[in-house]
């Protein structure tokens, strides 16, 4: 079974998102999906892509990841592409998403990566986009099902 992971820079005290984001995480078994919150450095991409490379090491114990970073200029997918790719064309089974800090991802990250992916050509507040990406992962997995949630 894949193992999905998303390691996002900094933590966000909004209790309306935290509600919204609350609301798909209960909703996806926890052996499928980890949210991993790193400490942001003010902006400091070197510091900040350290703290992401150490919780990509912990998270790959005993098999390597594919990585993705959420990134402008990644490739965009829409949510059946994304089901595809994630579920069923990666044949790594762990898979672990990063949202970089304000500043982005630092080089070394950014060399660790396999991969870019976007949500959109827009640039969205980090706490947004982390809500949209989980949102789009508990799709992915109501797409599996051939739920009606995603018509």
């Amino acid at each position: 079974m894949k193992s999905f992971h998303l390691i996002v820079v900094g933590r966000y005290a909004d209790s309306s998102f935290e509600q919204l984001e609350h609301h798909y995480l209960k909703q996806i078994p926890k052996n499928i999906f980890q949210l991993h919150e790193v400490k942001s450095h003010s902006e400091n991409k070197t510091l900040e892509g350290q703290e992401v490379l150490k919780k990509i090491s912990e998270i790959e114990k005993a098999d390597r990841a594919y990585v993705f970073l959420m990134a402008e200029r990644g490739k965009l997918y829409s949510s059946e592409q994304l089901t595809k790719l994630i579920h069923h064309d990666l044949t790594k089974n762990l898979i672990i998403l990063v949202i970089g800090g304000a500043a982005g991802h630092g080089e070394e990250v950014v060399r660790r990566a396999d991969s870019e992916l976007s949500l959109s050509p827009m640039t969205f507040p980090h706490k947004m986009a982390r809500l949209l990406l989980i949102e789009q992962f508990y799709r992915t997995l109501m797409i599996l099902k051939s739920h009606p949630y995603h018509k």
